[in-house]
């Protein structure tokens, strides 16, 4: 999801998930550090190496899934509203970013404006939420880029997966179809990010609220999914733009080659006589052979949202100066 010298920071695909939530602390601190909470657990460092890092807690957590969450509540307030978040709800710890607005998005079926006013609802609640939660440890906004320009985050990222022509634009705006692939680019990553942070809370009364929120996440990124799949039945391409796009969050976040689009797949059946038979199944929840879905680490996330695969960097795509918090770099 962006120029090809950025995209080759992907791993081996036999890299275990275990190691992606390691890699959620050792990115957390810039990817110096494991924090020293979860070394007891995890074996990565020594208890002396352990007693010299600085642990990350439960409130950088949050506050790293609040940036996604203002990232993701501004673009579905812009498409469905017309207008971002109120300022009030934008104020914290360090000085509040500027947003590249959006602007309605041209729906012309009302199943998806209906979609997208939900979202749009449930989004600015986890914002609020999360600020209430954190208190006066809240970060503010961090500059947010939703433009269209053939520069945006939105256009850089459908250029990489191969939607728009190198130096075009995409409008995530103009359409139905563009908005529901705009939107594909964030849900998925937002669920996998809270799976991967939510077993690493101390609180069970964060892990209950993170798995909540993943929850309403899940149901989100699967409306989006159905959404892309039926429209994909009398526009096919819409199908494969998802299997683009699936593929370029592939090369940017350094996981396992995990990542579906909604394409059908195939599964071979045994039949009661011992014959087999392949047939065709949608697949509208991206999962392993176990029927789960894979995590995100932090810095996994922030390759994605960065559109940038190279590791420890710090701002650049959706964040233009970089998520606020203590959880800032991305790890190829």
């Amino acid at each position: 999801m962006t120029d090809s010298a950025s995209m080759m920071g992907a791993l081996d695909a036999r890299v275990s998930r275990r190691e992606g939530r390691r890699e959620f602390f050792r990115s957390a601190l810039g990817g110096a550090a494991v924090a020293a909470a979860g070394v007891a657990t995890l074996g990565v460092v020594s208890a002396a190496q352990a007693q010299s890092v600085t642990p990350v807690t439960d409130a950088d957590i949050l506050n790293f899934a609040l940036n996604l969450e203002y990232l993701e509540a501004q673009f579905y307030s812009y498409a469905a509203n017309d207008t971002g978040l109120p300022a009030a709800l934008l104020t914290g710890t360090g000085a509040v970013g500027t947003v590249t607005p959006g602007r309605r998005a041209g729906f012309t079926d009302p199943v998806v404006a209906q979609y997208a006013r939900e979202i749009a609802a449930d989004e600015a609640a986890h914002v609020q939420f999360l600020r209430t939660t954190l208190g006066s440890s809240a970060i503010a906004m961090p500059s947010i880029d939703l433009g269209v320009s053939k520069d945006s985050a939105f256009s850089r990222a459908a250029q990489a997966a191969g939607l728009v022509p190198a130096g075009t634009a995409f409008d995530p705006y103009a359409t139905d179809e563009s908005f529901l692939l705009a939107a594909f680019i964030f849900e998925d990553v937002g669920v996998t990010a809270y799976k991967g942070a939510s077993p690493l809370l101390s609180s069970n009364a964060y892990v209950d609220a993170a798995a909540g929120i993943l929850a309403a996440e899940a149901f989100h990124a699967g409306l989006i999914r159905n959404a892309l799949y039926q429209k994909g039945l009398a526009t096919p391409s819409l199908r494969t733009s998802t299997d683009a796009i699936a593929k370029a969050r592939d090369t940017l976040d350094g996981a396992q080659l995990l990542e579906q689009g909604v394409s059908n797949q195939t599964r071979t059946i045994t039949n009661a006589d011992a014959t087999t038979t392949s047939v065709e199944y949608a697949n509208l929840v991206p999962t392993d052979g176990n029927a789960i879905t894979f995590s995100r680490s932090a810095g996994q996330v922030l390759g994605i949202v960065y559109l940038n695969a190279t590791a420890g960097t710090t701002a650049g795509g959706f964040f233009p100066a970089g998520v606020n918090g203590t959880i800032k770099a991305s790890a190829a």
